[in-house]
């Protein structure tokens, strides 16, 4: 029998619609995956047959293949493990077709059948939403990230029983609700505020013109001067951010699986402050699966290089782009992927390899 199963899959960014195609023949027992799976992808076999059976069901002794559609773009990730599974599942006749075409599947199983934390949920939302199904399923735990987009449900489940039982119209859900508004009154304060600063005034009215215009900032003076004391609370008088400017901002943060349980929103201004060792890689974004870097992570924030002459020639020179631009397009032989970066780049040094003019 064949399955179709909708989910989504991370690229860049940004998610789109996978659909998980599960087929179940008759032949010895046999496992495959295809669609480019990547190592976790492949992986999924021994997970997915695990907890089918110790969730109590029974676990096909057949020639079953899997099949990711979009064929030509690589997966990667644990997230295909509940759709593959709900999939087979469904083409043994465990779970009735009615209501696979309503959601997009997505979660990481335990081999208990638990359902584990994914990454890149807020975008999967989006993708959802624009793909006009009626909701998304995918771990309790990513439920309150997911819900920030208006327009769909967004409904956490906790273990494999519990999917099934809900596909198959005898256990209900009840959607996570956000309220967007509380919640940026409730996280708007910054650890670190600008009005703690005594002092300094020449350096503080600077600061403030910045921020106003958005200009970048250099400063130079002698360690123990407040350069870093003073960028650190830079953030506190930028303007407060819209909802769109949080959401693009989360957007980079989700993929990376920078948010934590009580933070699925970014709404205060990122700040970031590499080590002059980074590579430009780690600055800009990139690698095998081009993942953003920090010039993407500061999006709509404050971008700080603290002893600017420290960092290294082709790393600086990597910046022109994103200064520029207010992106980052990373190209690969397969694929050309674009990340945000649009930020206010605050760099501190010394006035003399020393330290200090004496």
């Amino acid at each position: 029998m064949l399955s179709r199963i909708l989910s989504a899959a991370i690229l860049g960014i940004d998610a789109y619609q996978v659909e998980v195609e599960v087929d179940i023949a008759l032949g010895l027992p046999a496992f495959s995956t295809v669609g480019l799976p990547e190592g976790a992808v492949k992986e999924s076999k021994d997970r997915v047959k695990a907890a089918i059976k110790n969730a109590g069901y029974e676990y096909p002794e057949r020639r079953i293949t899997v099949n990711l559609a979009p064929a030509d773009i690589k997966k990667e990730g644990s997230l295909f493990d509940l759709p593959i599974a709900i999939g087979i599942l469904s083409a043994s006749g465990i779970i009735k077709p009615d209501k696979l075409k309503e959601y997009f599947i997505v979660g990481e199983l335990s081999l208990d059948g638990r359902i584990k934390p994914i990454r890149g949920s807020l975008p999967m939302a989006l993708a959802a939403k624009n793909q006009n199904v009626k909701g998304l399923l995918l771990p309790v735990d990513n439920t309150a990230e997911a819900a920030v987009v208006r327009g769909i449900e967004a409904i956490g489940v906790r273990d494999l029983g519990e999917v099934v039982d809900f596909l198959n119209k005898q256990l209900s859900l009840t959607p996570s609700q956000i309220d967007l508004n509380s919640l940026f009154v409730k996280t708007e304060e910054y650890p670190k505020d600008f009005n703690e600063v005594k002092g300094q005034e020449h350096v503080k009215r600077a600061l403030e013109i910045a921020a106003a215009g958005g200009h970048n900032v250099l400063m130079i003076g002698p360690p123990g001067s407040g350069k870093t004391m003073l960028s650190r609370r830079l953030p506190s008088i930028l303007p407060p951010m819209t909802l769109d400017e949080a959401l693009e901002a989360t957007k980079v943060h989700s993929v990376l699986g920078l948010l934590g349980e009580s933070r699925f929103l970014i709404t205060t201004r990122p700040f970031r402050s590499p080590h002059h060792t980074i590579s430009d890689a780690g600055l800009i974004g990139g690698g095998t699966f081009p993942k953003p870097g920090e010039v993407s992570l500061a999006h709509h924030g404050v971008l700080f290089l603290d002893e600017l002459p420290e960092f290294r020639k082709n790393v600086l020179e990597v910046m022109r782009q994103p200064m520029e631009d207010g992106k980052v397009t990373i190209a690969r032989a397969s694929t050309s992927l674009t990340f945000p970066a649009q930020f206010m780049l605050v760099a501190a040094m010394n006035p003399w390899p020393c330290g200090t003019l004496h």
